[in-house]
């Protein structure tokens, strides 16, 4: 799942508007509809605080370039808890 998918579906899930869910994670509103609007650059600490609020959060991680050269990566979980 992509980070804006997992942002928007689990602000949804738990009813949360983006208002509500940048109170939450001590962001600003643009911030999360960038988030959402699926933003290139973005601050990975204020990204982590976002997640933070879903138990989950975005660390770097090994990847590889499949014959394609796309990059593959899939998203792990501990326990409760996501991390990419």
């Amino acid at each position: 799942m992509e980070l804006v998918e997992f942002i928007k579906y689990q602000r949804r899930y738990y009813g949360h508007k983006q208002q509500d869910l940048a109170d939450m994670a001590g962001v600003g509103l643009h911030f999360i509809r960038n988030m959402e609007q699926g933003k290139k650059s973005l601050q990975l600490d204020k990204v982590n605080q976002v997640l933070a609020v879903y138990k989950a959060e975005m660390a770097p991680m090994a990847i590889h370039l499949n014959k394609s050269r796309t990059i593959e990566c899939l998203p792990k979980r501990y326990k409760d808890h996501y991390r990419w």
